[in-house]
């Protein structure tokens, strides 16, 4: 977001500055640097006008591709060709994590990472999940009090925190662009139900702050 009070205070030599090749100012700046001048009576020849907006245009564009390259990191690049390694979609890692806790979304991770033969990786991912729901458990139970109402929802946004998380190893240790097919939904149902099992015996102590032992919980009573 540019400030255009600030660009306003700058002198006209500074805001001549914005209008150059080598700028590094987002396209927004250098468009409200170049009206500012003309008002202050800047006269730009054609020739500098078509300058400025190409040079305005060709950031924009700059910025558009650099969107795209860091969503192409996040992507699944699932295919149907046969020669394709399995893996688990980072969809199904990321549901999982979010209503089941972080530890079935790392063993899911953990098999990619040793299919793909990244054994660091794996182990990381592997003791990331279980540490962080640790973590997560100390953070909202001992510093938050879930029996008072709150337009707030703290424990959904660490619980979100630990299935970024796994997806930010994922996509810094999965090789870009990685075509894969998607593996069997079996082994994540299991870790799933088991984790849900988990959930109806130990919820106090250990999954209340999950929407879905909270659910649990109510069909109990």
């Amino acid at each position: 977001m540019v400030n255009e009070s600030v660009l306003r205070k700058l002198s006209n030599q500074e805001l001549e500055g914005y209008l150059k090749e080598s700028n590094r100012f987002v396209p927004e700046a250098v468009q409200i640097a170049f009206e500012i001048l003309e008002e202050r009576g800047r006269i730009f020849s054609e020739q500098e006008k078509t300058a400025v907006q190409q040079l305005i245009q060709h950031k924009k564009e700059e910025e558009e591709a650099k969107r795209t390259k860091e969503a192409e990191v996040w992507k699944d690049h699932i295919t149907e060709d046969p020669k394709a390694v399995k893996l688990y979609s980072r969809r199904t890692i990321l549901v999982s994590s979010v209503f089941f806790s972080p530890i079935p979304g790392s063993v899911l991770l953990f098999l990619n990472l040793v299919k793909l033969k990244k054994y660091l990786a794996s182990l990381l991912a592997l003791a990331f999940g279980f540490l962080f729901f640790m973590f997560q458990k100390y953070v909202l139970l001992s510093h938050f009090d879930f029996g008072t109402t709150s337009r707030y929802s703290p424990e959904i946004g660490v619980i979100a925190a630990g299935a970024l998380g796994l997806l930010a190893i994922s996509a810094v240790a999965t090789p870009k662009k990685l075509p894969y097919r998607e593996q069997s939904y079996i082994l994540p149902v299991v870790l799933c139900a088991g984790t849900a099992v988990l959930m109806y015996f130990y919820s106090p102590e250990w999954f209340s702050f999950y929407p879905l032992a909270r659910a649990i919980n109510i069909f109990r009573q």
